[in-house]
């Protein structure tokens, strides 16, 4: 092999090796057990976007696994970097999206669009979680069963996108229905 062609290949290996390392690294953090209010685990979560694939690290996303209507996304998000970062939209194949809240309304905690977005504030985290800010998925256009893998693309308020790959998991946890009619108000 020639001396030009080894220097060709040598930077693209690097990146590779780094990008596995980085995902090996990302994808051993997470310590999570099965229990009445965790996710069952039944099929292995899709590696975890890495800080150098987008805008921030998107740990052990996960998706409620729904036949039909609606179901919800959720994941930890970090911000590595040192500015706030503002997800603003979200957006799959599988539903429209919105970024959705649990919030006290009338005496009664509902399910309702997050004005404003989500802000993830430099060097730290946010849970999108059951009962919590999560990504909500409505007017499914085809059921979402355990083991499927959804991309999900966040829109940042700087236009901004990143996708990561999410796994559906069947899930009893916090007994919140997505569903119409269960606590939820109508999207805006």
């Amino acid at each position: 092999m020639s001396s030009t062609t080894r220097r060709r290949f040598q930077h693209p290996a690097a990146l590779i090796g780094a990008a596995v390392l980085a995902a090996s690294i990302t994808a051993c953090g997470s310590s999570d057990t099965t229990s009445a209010t965790s996710p069952a685990t039944s099929a292995p979560a899709p590696a975890s976007a890495s800080a150098a694939a987008g805008v921030l690290t998107v740990r052990d996303p996960w998706v409620k696994a729904a036949d039909k209507g609606m179901t919800a996304a959720f994941a930890t998000i970090v911000n590595d970097g040192d500015t706030d970062v503002t997800i603003t939209g979200v957006s799959t194949d599988v539903s429209r999206a919105e970024i959705h809240e649990m919030a006290m309304a009338d005496g009664k905690m509902t399910m309702r669009q997050k004005q404003g977005g989500v802000v993830v504030a430099a060097r730290s985290q946010v849970a999108l979680e059951p009962g919590g800010d999560h990504l909500m998925l409505m007017d499914l256009t085809r059921p979402v069963r355990a083991g499927d893998q959804l991309d999900v693309t966040l829109t940042f308020a700087d236009g901004r996108t990143q996708t990561f790959t999410t796994v559906a998991k069947p899930f009893t946890g916090a007994q919140e229905s997505y569903a119409p009619g269960h606590g939820a108000s109508p999207a805006s």
